[in-house]
């Protein structure tokens, strides 16, 4: 073997004799991180990273001191605006500047403008009577759940009306009336809001305007006692709740309901098919989209701009039982089927016939939960592809799940 072939092969990358020395971590304030989700808990539009880049990832390489100090803050700022947001709490024991990035205008601009981290699942609930609420993030681009402190809310007996933009809004009773709540778990600010015209337990929908730096809150139209309620749209802008025009009499299906395109969809029965909302207009209009046959029970869930899916379980014997999922043509007002879970994933799902599930969306993904499971079931209606989640699911009754976005830039007031 000559010299130069000699030194061509000790040029090559070899195995290293013994894994690289693993980096200590320290806990972010606030924010505690639990196990990682096994490797079943997979996601189809991820892909695991090479050996090399995992390599790169876990590698214990030294960072000169005098290089990263004098980093210009224009070019820190932009590099932190890309880091995940949960990742970014372990940077703020460093310093006190690096504390106070997080509330820096400048780092907020940057924040706003990079692609979101990601879908995320948010499990909230109680523990035992008095005990301050239990919030949990499952991060499916970390593949990794964190615990979000909820101490900063009121004491008050809160259920979880669902997440937008960042912001996550909750209802429910401070010991003297119906109370809606609008904050950001991960700058820990909030917002209680006003009292409604007529002040009574509502169906609400949050939907956040990321342009306006807004956001707005729909109580539907509802019966109490024997009231109509008619419908009411707080405006974060204006600090207060405008009524608008009454549902027209219909018997609803459920309490389910979906929003997209500025457009809020419910149930109906009589008159069979959906009643919308809309939110720009102020009015209610009835689309005669008929359910299709044999479905146990239906699910609206919204999708992507102006995409609406309606999820359920199909059949009359506990042996035909299948779930589907159909997307609303809206030129001809029709269900269109575009999926049906396999039946392996179905039976795992649902172990008995009656047995009670969840479902709800973002972003054409749905997730399918139920009772006593400690995972969940995740489509991508793009990818047509299903995979389990394993501990986005909680057995406590009464707990609740949803999609959440986390931002630090998702403005409150």
């Amino acid at each position: 073997m000559d010299a130069a072939a000699a030194a061509a092969r000790a040029a090559r990358p070899t195995s290293p004799s013994r894994p690289p020395k693993a980096i200590r971590s320290t806990k972010p304030r606030g924010l505690d991180e639990e196990t990682a989700a096994p490797a079943a808990a997979t996601f189809p539009s991820i892909k695991a990273p090479s050996a090399a880049a995992a390599s790169l990832l876990h590698a214990d390489v030294p960072m000169e001191p005098s290089v990263w100090a004098a980093l210009p803050d224009d070019l820190l700022l932009e590099v932190l605006a890309r880091v995940p947001p949960f990742l970014l709490f372990r940077l703020r024991p460093v310093s006190r500047r690096w504390d106070s990035i997080l509330h820096d205008p400048a780092f907020l601009a940057a924040h706003a403008g990079v692609p979101s981290h990601g879908p995320c699942l948010l499990t909230f609930w109680r523990g035992a009577a008095h005990s301050p609420p239990q919030c949990s993030v499952l991060s499916l681009p970390l593949r990794a759940r964190y615990k979000l402190p909820f101490g900063f809310l009121p004491a008050w007996d809160l259920w979880l009306v669902g997440s937008s933009g960042g912001l996550v809004c909750f209802s429910g009773f401070d010991g003297a009336g119906f109370r809606t709540v609008v904050c950001n778990p991960l700058t820990q600010t909030w917002r209680v809001l006003p009292d409604m015209h007529y002040n009574q337990q509502r169906q609400l929908v949050l939907a956040a305007d990321k342009k306006r730096r807004s956001f707005k809150v729909i109580a539907a139209s509802d019966v109490y006692g024997d009231k109509t309620l008619p419908t009411e749209v707080y405006d974060s802008k204006e600090d207060k709740w405008s009524v608008h025009q009454m549902m027209p009499a219909a018997n609803l299906c459920s309490s389910k309901m979906a929003f997209c395109d500025s457009r809020l969809y419910l149930e109906t029965l009589s008159p069979l098919g959906l009643m919308m909302y809309r939110v720009d207009a102020g009015n209610w209009e009835h689309i005669p989209a008929k359910f299709p046959r044999s479905l146990l029970d239906g699910y609206l869930v919204a999708g992507a701009r102006t995409r609406l899916f309606l999820v359920g379980r199909i059949g009359l014997y506990s042996t035909l039982q299948s779930m589907r999922i159909w997307e609303l043509d809206h030129g001809r007002t029709v269900w269109v089927e575009i999926s049906r879970m396999p039946p392996k994933y179905f039976r795992a799902l649902l172990r008995l016939s009656a047995e009670r599930f969840e479902c709800f969306g973002q972003d054409n993904l749905i997730c399918f939960t139920s009772w006593n499971q400690g995972k969940g079931l995740l489509y991508d209606v793009d990818k047509k592809a299903w995979s389990w989640i394993a501990g986005c699911a909680s057995q406590l009754c009464n707990s609740q799940i949803c999609f959440y976005e986390p931002r630090f830039d998702a403005w409150i007031y």
